[in-house]
């Protein structure tokens, strides 16, 4: 099948969106599927307001559509709600193309923590945007119950995976843990306002708080929080090491609606500590994690979960799951009608340029 990918996340950007969809690109194509993606790098773009690192696709809907009419896809699918991908939600709905979008991010919680309006007023924008959608991709069963509640009821499961040969037990602990106080909390993620990343650190629990990644707060943490440890961006089995090296991970986010570094962490045999909320509450435990209100209680309990179980826990999320759901949850075109109608759209497209 061809399928097209249109998303306003991507590289250079580290999150869990780029790394969810570059994982199930990979699969996809190692099983003989087309896949183009669609990104702001392709086209002009201006930095987002105080996310530098966040690129915003300036471009018309039928630039976009041009380049997936010439793909001649089979299916399309939006992965985000930024302006690239509207440009191409405004192209389908003008070419009677259906298409399937996937609910990433707590849109509106993430918007109202940084423009400190009610996040009532961006889910306007979000039913809007998906309501076109033929099926709405989510991770957890709460992000359905919450889009069901909003009228958004087309929604269909897409899990996530996590790699056990790069993240494990005897990942090799960086040697700048040996020189930290234990035990040591653990932190890892973009470092934004979003992520809540002040009610980790200024929890008062004993040892060592460690945070890894990058972004638009990390300054201002490092001047407010001087007796923490700020490693910056770690990738691969160095941040693997991170995790094993942890006596507890600590997730203070509510905005996101899975957490890829929740199951990186039980994947490397660290208990978690969270907030009950959206993300930590689908994908924990009472063996492999600890959710309390009081994120000084939720520390203190994980410590005493088990590495073995945070193990079981994370055997449970497969990749090659997660490509056959995403798979599932498209709305191919029947074959026939996919060339009548690609060869339709390039002849409209090429007349255009003459």
């Amino acid at each position: 099948m061809k399928i097209a990918l249109v998303t306003d996340a991507w590289h250079p950007q580290v999150n869990g969106v780029v790394r969810t969809l570059d994982t199930i690109i990979t699969i996809l194509r190692e099983w003989g599927h087309e896949v183009l993606v669609i990104s702001p790098d392709q086209y002009r773009s201006v930095a987002a307001p105080s996310y530098p690192e966040i690129r915003l696709a300036m471009t018309r809907a039928s630039s976009v559509g041009r380049r997936i009419a010439e793909f001649e896809a089979d299916a399309i699918h939006l992965a985000t709600e930024g302006p690239l991908c509207l440009s191409a939600r405004r192209w389908c709905r003008r070419n009677k193309r259906t298409f399937t979008t996937a609910y990433h991010t707590q849109f509106p919680e993430y918007l109202a923590k940084r423009t400190r309006l009610s996040p009532r007023i961006f889910w306007l924008y979000i039913r809007w945007f998906h309501g076109a959608s033929k099926a709405i991709m989510v991770s957890t069963r709460n992000v359905r119950r919450q889009l069901i509640t909003e009228n958004l009821s087309q929604v269909h499961h897409w899990g996530r995976g996590v790699d056990l040969e790069s993240f494990s037990p005897d990942a090799g602990v960086p040697e700048l843990f040996n020189s930290f106080p234990k035990p040591i909390q653990l932190y890892v993620g973009r470092v934004a306002v979003e992520k809540n990343i002040e009610a980790f650190l200024n929890t008062d629990q004993p040892g060592s708080k460690v945070v890894v990644g990058d972004g638009p707060a990390l300054n201002d943490l490092i001047k407010a929080y001087p007796e923490a440890h700020f490693l910056g961006r770690k990738s691969g089995r160095e941040l693997a090491g991170c995790y094993a090296g942890a006596d507890v991970f600590v997730f203070p986010s509510k905005t996101d609606t899975f957490g890829l570094v929740l199951i990186e962490s039980l994947a490397c045999g660290t208990p978690v500590a969270a907030f009950p909320v959206t993300g930590p509450v689908d994908i924990l435990t009472e063996k492999s994690g600890t959710m309390d209100e009081d994120l000084n209680l939720a520390i203190a309990a994980a410590q005493k979960l088990r590495s073995g179980d945070c193990l079981e826990r994370a055997s449970h999320f497969d990749w090659v799951v997660s490509a056959r759901q995403f798979l599932d949850g498209l709305d191919p075109m029947e074959p026939d009608r996919t060339v009548h109608l690609s060869r339709r759209l390039i002849a409209k497209a090429t007349l255009a340029k003459t």
